[in-house]
């Protein structure tokens, strides 16, 4: 028996319709407005974004991961440098990244090459960060089993013991940041009927900047 989920008749009439007429230039602009509502819209994680990478075998790989804003027309995001994903860009440093914002009946897709940033942006935002959490940083082998949840607890205990005193934190040395640089970007918009909107913008050289395509839904 087929099990439907309860909202498979829904109807997505939230928006105007989305036209190139109205459409940025830069589809970066656009985002950050999109980007901004899904904020004000009340989403707990606007910033949250499924990112999708392949490793050396081909095995695809999602998982959602915080977007930390733009930098130099990049997208940006933070991990552990040993973690699978980073494993998999250092294979093929290619990924895809997903926003999805229920509320607003909106998503974006972002393709592109993926390169890690300068170790003093990493240092920069992992000082920004809670004290906890650059503790956090220290304590976690991300991506590799552990026997149980005290056995990671009592990790934390003692790097929260070794950095007591410490101001600030040093910035780990398999911990930093990468940088997705889009390609391709894609502006879905739901309507009536699953005629949705969708617009894509390509950008094939830095001389002709970006193009917009409709796209069937």
């Amino acid at each position: 028996m087929l099990t439907r989920p309860p909202t498979a008749m829904t109807q997505y009439t939230r928006n105007p319709p989305l036209l190139e007429a109205v459409l940025p230039h830069d589809p970066l602009r656009l985002f950050e407005r999109w980007l901004a509502d899904a904020a004000a819209a009340g989403m707990i994680e606007p910033g949250a974004m499924t990112l999708a990478t392949v490793d050396a075998s081909g095995q695809p790989s999602a998982r959602v991961v915080l977007f930390k804003g733009l930098r130099e027309g990049a997208l940006t995001f933070y991990t552990h440098y040993a973690s699978r994903k980073a494993e998999a860009l250092a294979a093929h440093p290619l990924a895809a990244a997903t926003f999805w914002w229920d509320r607003l009946e909106r998503s974006v897709r972002f393709e592109g090459r993926v390169e890690k940033l300068p170790e003093a942006v990493s240092r920069e935002y992992f000082h920004s960060r809670p004290r906890g959490s650059q503790i956090g940083a220290w304590t976690s082998s991300q991506s590799q089993p552990v026997e149980s949840r005290e056995a990671l607890d009592a990790r934390l205990a003692l790097q929260e013991q070794q950095l007591a005193g410490q101001n600030p934190i040093p910035l780990p040395p398999f911990w930093g940041g990468y940088a997705l640089r889009p390609v391709r970007i894609e502006f879905w918009q739901g309507r009536l009927n699953r005629l949705h909107d969708r617009l894509l913008y390509q950008c094939g050289d830095a001389d002709a900047g970006w193009s917009i395509t409709r796209l069937q839904p």
